[in-house]
């Protein structure tokens, strides 16, 4: 049996790494397409007349069908219908919302009478239009991150799932990195009488999605083989136990879970102050350091690269020394101090040095929270609801990430300033510590073992 176990494709470290790879490059192309506008809030001022608070709003629709209960659905599908469906799902939704966030940005201005500015009027029809396709593809892409996540609890499982997910969140945060350095330079590139091009590095972006969907075939050709096997050894059977199978009803288990809820507001109070944040970075150094948007864009789009430096080598000491819970903590000061920096010391002393070591501690930060919270859900949800759990934690993320942006973009309009949104953003910092206090506390009475190695 033991020779026979050695033959699926979970034991052959090429194939997991693939699997890796695979899924790992779709969520990297995900995250450049969110931020892929970011640096060129000025431009889309200038060219579009998106102010601030236009911008927030525009931000805000990533997660607003997620909020409404999409995420709670994309949960129950996930774990009734499996990582493959979903996962074709997710990625094809992503495209389609492209597609129409596309037609947004260009033919909407060109078609500025009828229904479109007929109502909603402090919107412009471009930013309506573009918004709903954000809406669309922010469907795809939470529902892609929930379905990696299940994908590598199974490729790695009893493997190094923590090393797995931190490489998954380090390619991903490459994405940001490539969005904020890109972005600017196709945007020149491509001028027109010379004003910068907000299309150009949009649609290098939804091509590249469609790249992601096409290596999520892939996957599903490799997933089939490996379900197939697993039947062979019976670890699983074709036809699932009634005892086995998910039953909407389940959620009730995760519900009532405590540790879920302290999970998943960690989560929301910790991602709250860190996406938000992305989207309104470059424009917050351009005026805070008087410096110009690119300028501002190339600061800043070394934030992921120690995240993505740090987080296998954090998610590899996890496997094997454990700490989890005690690095949530770490991560939640780090990020508090970082916000105070920039709400009160930089403000002060705007020194492009000072920027960028407090972006990069920040970075610091990112990589010790992500890469202890998602390898720890699976030790405290059991499997067969854990895509839902997943999907759950990241519905209730994506009700502080679509408010959290509107917020942002009223108080940026209403102090003209940067100083309250920054407190808001710290506040949030030290809501995630106490959280973290009370999840190392639970799990010492409870013994959940997040202090413990994953790897036995």
């Amino acid at each position: 049996m033991v020779e026979k176990l050695q033959k699926t494709l979970r034991d052959s470290a090429a194939a997991r790494w693939t699997v890796l790879i695979l899924v790992a490059s779709m969520m990297f192309f995900a995250y450049m397409f969110v931020d892929i506008l970011s640096p060129l809030a000025s431009l889309l001022n200038d060219t579009l007349g998106w102010d601030q608070g236009v911008f927030g709003t525009y931000a805000a629709g990533e997660y607003l069908l997620n909020v409404f209960g999409f995420l709670i659905l994309a949960g129950i599908i996930l774990d009734k219908m499996g990582v493959r469906f979903t996962g074709l799902l997710s990625a094809s939704l992503m495209v389609i919302g492209a597609g129409i966030k596309y037609f947004g940005l260009t033919w909407a201005e060109a078609n500025t009478a009828g229904w479109l500015n007929g109502w909603w009027t402090s919107m412009p029809g471009s930013a309506k239009l573009a918004m709903f396709g954000f809406m669309i593809f922010g469907c795809g892409c939470e529902m892609a991150g929930t379905t990696v996540s299940k994908i590598l609890a199974k490729w790695f499982k009893g493997k190094e799932m923590a090393l797995a997910m931190g490489l998954e969140m380090a390619i991903a945060r490459v994405g940001v990195f490539a969005a904020m350095w890109l972005s600017p330079l196709l945007s020149q590139k491509f001028a027109v009488d010379g004003v910068n091009s907000v299309a150009a590095p949009f649609v290098f972006s939804a091509l590249l999605l469609v790249v992601g969907l096409l290596n999520f075939f892939v996957f599903t050709i490799m997933d089939k083989t490996f379900d197939k096997q697993l039947v062979a050894i019976g670890e699983t059977t074709a036809e699932k136990d009634p005892e086995d199978e998910f039953h909407i009803s389940d959620l009730g288990q995760i519900f009532r879970s405590k540790m879920f809820w302290i999970v998943a507001l960690l989560c929301v109070l910790y991602y709250s102050a860190i996406f938000p944040f992305q989207r309104f970075a470059t424009n917050f150094l351009e005026e805070t350091l008087a410096i110009s948007n690119a300028e501002a864009a190339g600061l800043f789009k070394w934030f992921p690269i120690l995240a993505m430096v740090l987080t296998p080598f954090l998610g590899a000491f996890i496997d094997y020394k454990g700490k989890g819970a005690s690095m949530m903590l770490l991560g939640a000061v780090i990020m508090t101090v970082c916000h105070c920096v920039f709400a009160f010391l930089l403000p002060a002393y705007p020194s492009k040095t000072l920027a960028l070591v407090t972006i990069l501690v920040l970075g610091v930060s990112f990589s010790l929270v992500p890469a202890s919270m998602w390898p720890s859900v699976p030790k405290i949800i059991d499997e067969k609801v854990l895509g839902s759990a997943y999907c759950l934690i990241f519905w209730v993320q994506n009700i502080g990430l679509c408010l959290v942006p509107l917020l942002i973009g009223k108080l940026r309009v209403a102090t003209n300033g940067y100083l309250v949104p920054m407190i808001v953003f710290a506040s949030f910092g030290v809501l995630a510590f106490l959280l973290s206090l009370a999840l190392k506390v639970e799990d010492k009475r409870k013994g959940y073992g997040l202090e413990l190695p994953n790897k036995k």
